[in-house]
């Protein structure tokens, strides 16, 4: 996250943590830089440009590496096969063992089950014994002993087998890879078959264990049923319990299956007959008694009754004309009497039969029902008696139906799981079978050419970043921008020759002078009265361009006619050579001399020298002083600029020392050479002195994107020779720094 802090021209300068220790030393108003390394889309296509031929040449690497990976790499086939899983379900009696089967076969958790069945050792070694893959010698070396081939072929089964899970439904397809087409279709059919067998076989084994439980358990049962039935007739004998029904129904047993329990509800019934045949015969009796001739009575009596009733009429028709003691109707009425007679007197014998018949029927019922109800209550006494002796008996009857309800249970369990091993649908069963393949799986030479140029590509842009922030230094403008927070000045391009650098500077035209006049212009704004009158050019570190920065500007402003004076305040390693090495900056900061006696004209018109002078033991002692302050300021009141070339920041406190005298500062940065963290490190330092850094100049560019329009030049040094006039000629002392 980048934050901001107010500087003293209103600008909002990013800074990172990254020195805290000038962080908290620092002055109210005072900048303080830090690194950031923020890699954004500009600085990502410029480390793309910067490092081209390194992403071009793992691009080339990559795709080489996948052209040799494909022709090196043997051959692989793929053969495919396709199983259909199907529910173990089973034609039993047992409704609710039948839905649970059903069930599980459709469930997901079961085929995916089925699929890791596939990829187990046992599959894996029975297809192996089933081809006998351990004498292959494609597969297995003739040298390795018999007893570890088959290992070897196992394994080599299970290291080709690729099973996809399915995601829903039953369908499940493996592949099998072997650099044979016709062993890859093999090995796959191979492995259905086996798994399909071994299925079979877990389910029968399974079933055999249960079979082999359950007569276990069967004759267990069965010792136990035999048993308690020799008890219960054991009992039965000892205590004369006869039985004569069976209790097979699981109900409690009754007095009824015993014989005297029999008995008694026979004559209980019979008993009962006897009082309903008792109470009909003594109704008849007494129905008889209290009510007249019955219907019998009067059917004996019918024909005497129509002989009465046709004389009876004739009687009546005869009296109209005849009276009653006429001879004929005396006659008539006395047949008459004698019918009334005869039917009174056989009326009196037919009841009295029925009477003397209904009443003989009554004692014999009587005397029927009283024999039985004797009957009854003796066998009651016997019932009771047999109750008492049977509690015992009972119990041991229904240890019996407990015996015989388990056994028959068991046996009826041992029928189901025979039916079960041996009738069915496979669990597993194969709808596509493998064949030899007609084209290798791999290696996949377009695909293998795409990976390559994926990965170089991706290796180039990765070793390219690293390697960027690896040599985290400042390259481009946006570097300074972004890394350092400065405004970037300008940019100076690199130039091919040592001797090149002078020329440019001499042709007003040239890229270096026009790179210079771009600073020179940039600097009149850094300010808000404009061009600074005093300035002083330093870098991080020796060799960055700083000297030849100092001179191009005061040149630069020296054909501009303005008079510039060029101080070599570098006391250890002068970068300018004069005539004269009596003069210079260590004289003027040892005496009160004036500066006129040191300053030295040189070959450029409006340009003069104050060289460095002997170099002195104590330079930054030197530099200390009040001393310095004044001879930049008699300086200034001289020169109308006055460009102070300082040494470098890092490791020395010269340039601190100077930047606090001069009050401005232009930073050199090197491009490609300079780190960004030593930097920042020199920034702070100068920070720290109050001094107002201007900006940086870029030297030796190489990028010279947004340039000024010309060639691209290397960027030397050397200055030339020196010539034979009264001017003192501007020489660079030769460094191993190349500053």
């Amino acid at each position: 996250m980048n934050n901001s802090i107010a500087v003293p021209d209103d600008r909002a300068w990013p800074i990172q943590p990254y020195a805290p220790q000038a962080a908290a030393e620092a002055r109210p108003g005072q900048r303080i830089y830090s690194a950031s390394n923020i890699l954004d889309f500009t600085t990502f296509l410029r480390i793309l440009r910067h490092w081209k031929w390194l992403i071009l040449g793992a691009i080339a690497l990559g795709i080489a590496a996948g052209m040799i990976l494909s022709l090196i790499t043997t051959p692989i086939y793929r053969a495919w096969v396709t199983l259909e899983v199907n529910p173990p379900t089973v034609s039993v009696n047992d409704e609710q063992s039948r839905q649970r089967e059903q069930s599980i076969g459709d469930s997901y958790e079961f085929v995916v089950t089925q699929a890791g069945l596939i990829e187990s050792q046992n599959v894996a070694q029975r297809t192996a014994q089933e081809l006998n893959l351990a004498n292959n010698p494609n597969v297995v070396s003739m040298d390795v002993d018999a007893s570890d081939r088959l290992k070897i072929a196992a394994a080599t089964v299970q290291g080709g087998l690729h099973v996809i899970e399915p995601k829903e439904g039953t369908l499940i397809r493996f592949s099998y890879d072997s650099p044979s087409p016709q062993l890859a279709a093999q090995v796959a059919n191979g492995i259905a078959d086996s798994f399909i067998n071994s299925s079979l076989q877990r389910r029968y084994e399974a079933s055999a264990y249960a079979r082999n439980f359950l007569e276990r358990q069967i004759s267990k049962a069965r010792s136990d049923l035999e048993r308690s039935e020799r008890s219960l007739v054991a009992y039965a004998q000892a205590q004369g319990i006869i039985t004569t029904s069976n209790e097979s129904d699981g109900g409690p047993p009754s007095d009824a299956g015993s014989l005297q329990g029999e008995s008694l509800i026979t004559l209980n019934r019979a008993l009962a007959d006897a009082t309903a045949r008792r109470v009909a015969a003594e109704g008849a009796y007494r129905q008889s008694l209290a009510t007249g001739p019955t219907s019998d009575v009067t059917a004996s009596t019918q024909a005497l009754r129509q002989q009465r009733a046709t004389l009876q009429a004739d009687y009546q028709q005869k009296r109209t004309f005849m009276k009653p003691e006429h001879p004929e109707m005396q006659s008539l009425q006395a047949q008459i009497n004698e019918l009334d007679r005869q039917i009174a007197q056989e009326g009196a014998r037919m009841s009295s039969g029925r009477s003397n018949t209904l009443l003989a029927d009554y004692r014999a019922a009587l005397s029927a029902e009283h024999a039985l109800q004797g009957r009854v209550n003796q066998l009651k006494g016997s019932v009771l008696n047999l109750r008492g002796r049977s509690i015992q008996y009972n119990i041991l009857q229904r240890e019996v139906d407990t015996n015989r309800g388990l056994y028959d249970a068991l046996l009826q369990r041992f029928k189901e799981i025979g039916v079960a091993g041996g009738i069915g649908m496979a669990p597993v069963s194969v709808v596509d079978r493998a064949d030899a393949p007609s084209a290798p799986y791999k290696p996949n030479l377009l695909l293998n050419l795409l990976g390559g140029l994926g990965l170089g590509l991706l290796a180039g842009i990765g070793a390219a970043v690293a390697l960027e922030f690896i040599n985290d230094t400042i390259k481009t403008r946006e570097d300074i921008r972004t890394k350092l927070a400065l405004a970037c000045l300008g940019a100076v391009p690199k130039t091919a020759a040592r001797d090149a650098f002078v020329d440019d500077l001499k042709n007003p035209t040239s890229t270096v002078s026009e790179a210079y006049s771009a600073i020179v212009a940039a600097l009149r704004f850094s300010t808000d009265e404009g061009m600074p009158k005093i300035m002083v050019v330093t870098s991080t570190q020796p060799g960055e361009g700083k000297s030849s920065t100092a001179l191009a500007l005061a040149q630069n402003h020296a054909r501009r006619e303005k008079s510039v004076l060029l101080i070599d305040s570098d006391l250890r390693k002068p970068a300018f050579k004069a005539s004269n090495e009596k003069v210079g900056l260590s004289k003027l900061l040892t005496t009160e001399d004036q500066i006129d006696g040191h300053v030295l004209e040189t070959q450029h018109e409006n340009l003069w020298l104050l060289p460095s002078g002997p170099v002195p033991p104590n330079p930054a002692d030197l530099l200390s002083t009040s001393r310095i302050r004044k001879i930049i300021a008699e300086a200034s009141e001289r020169f109308d600029l006055v460009v102070i070339d300082g040494p470098p920041t890092i490791g020395l406190a010269d340039s601190p020392l100077l930047a606090s005298a001069a009050g401005h500062v232009l930073f050199v940065v090197e491009s490609g050479k300079t780190r960004t963290r030593a930097a920042i490190e020199a920034l702070n330092r100068l920070e720290a002195t109050g001094t107002h850094v201007l900006g940086a100049a870029l030297t030796k560019a190489r990028d010279m994107g947004g340039g000024y329009g010309y060639h691209r030049y290397g960027y030397g040094y050397g200055y030339g020779r020196q010539l034979d006039r009264n001017r003192t000629e501007i020489l660079m002392i030769p460094q191993a720094s190349d500053d």
